[in-house]
């Protein structure tokens, strides 16, 4: 893995598989955090979307929270209801302290969160793996411990958690690239389509089209059982296993959250069968 003192670096079989931004050059209104963008496929196709024009904020794959006790470390405004998303001076940061360990099938990274008006909140410890599965596709496996340093409890919300009905995004978030809009999504259970909204399930599918290439692309999510997702296919392509989507999860001082997620990133719009055989055979 190339470190090029802002971003890392991953290859594959030769394939650039992803960049993994550490020191981002971002907006205080974006919540500055580190990103993975672009994340490619075996095949070269990138699967991930950076700063579109409708979310500035939305890069690639990237750990956010929209709602932390009154402070935002997803980016932009704030859901305040019943008026909406409202500019505030509450976007944090999630910023870079070093890595522990560096090696060619990943790292282990510590952050640091602090608000927007400087107060350091959470520490934070990821820990990432690489690994190549087959010929067409690749596993990489996301690690998080976050550690409240704060002097009072916190407490990790969504829009959903205050007023906003079916909007409970904050956590692990994938925003997919334009042409993957209207793709396809499955779940366990033979379950489908965008009326997964706020459903739970231990993993979840988004395959996509993509422009240019005769080519699609699958993203395989894979989390905790009775994780609730946030998944949209229009009017752009996104995937967040919740974290607190219609409930608050309250961490109090000197408690650790752990999370775990794996991302299977495959050639081909994958199918049922082909899933299950995949989740059979995950390490």
């Amino acid at each position: 893995m190339k470190d090029t003192g802002t971003e890392l670096i991953a290859e594959l079989s030769g394939v650039e598989v992803f960049r993994y931004v550490y020191r981002p050059d971002t907006p205080v209104s974006e919540s500055p955090k580190p990103y993975f963008h672009p994340i490619r496929t075996l095949a070269s196709d990138v699967v991930t979307a950076y700063r579109p024009h409708d979310h500035r904020w939305h890069k690639g794959i990237q750990m956010t929270v929209s709602h932390l006790s009154g402070e935002n470390f997803w980016g932009g405004g704030s859901y305040v209801h019943p008026d909406g998303y409202v500019d505030l001076p509450n976007n944090g940061t999630m910023r870079h302290t070093g890595f522990d360990e560096l090696g060619p099938d990943g790292f282990t990274e510590t952050l640091a969160w602090h608000t927007q008006a400087g107060e350091h909140w959470v520490d934070e410890r990821r820990e990432i793996a690489v690994r190549q599965l087959d010929a067409s596709t690749w596993l990489m496996s996301f690690h998080t411990a976050i550690r409240n340093v704060h002097t009072g409890a916190l407490r990790f919300g969504s829009p959903t958690t205050h007023g906003r009905p079916m909007a409970g995004y904050s956590g692990l978030f994938w925003r997919g690239p334009r042409a993957f809009t209207d793709g396809e999504v499955l779940a366990d259970a033979d379950r489908s389509g965008p009326r997964l909204m706020g459903e739970q399930s231990a993993w979840l599918a988004y395959a996509g089209r993509h422009d240019e290439v005769d080519r699609c692309s699958t993203l395989l999510f894979v989390a905790a059982p009775g994780t609730t997702w946030f998944v949209r296919t229009t009017p752009f392509p996104a995937v967040n296993p919740s974290l607190a989507f219609f409930e608050e999860v309250t961490l109090p001082p000197d408690e650790t959250l752990s999370l775990a997620y794996r991302i299977v990133v495959a050639d081909g719009a994958w199918g049922r069968e082909r899933i299950e055989s995949c989740l059979a055979e995950l390490p």
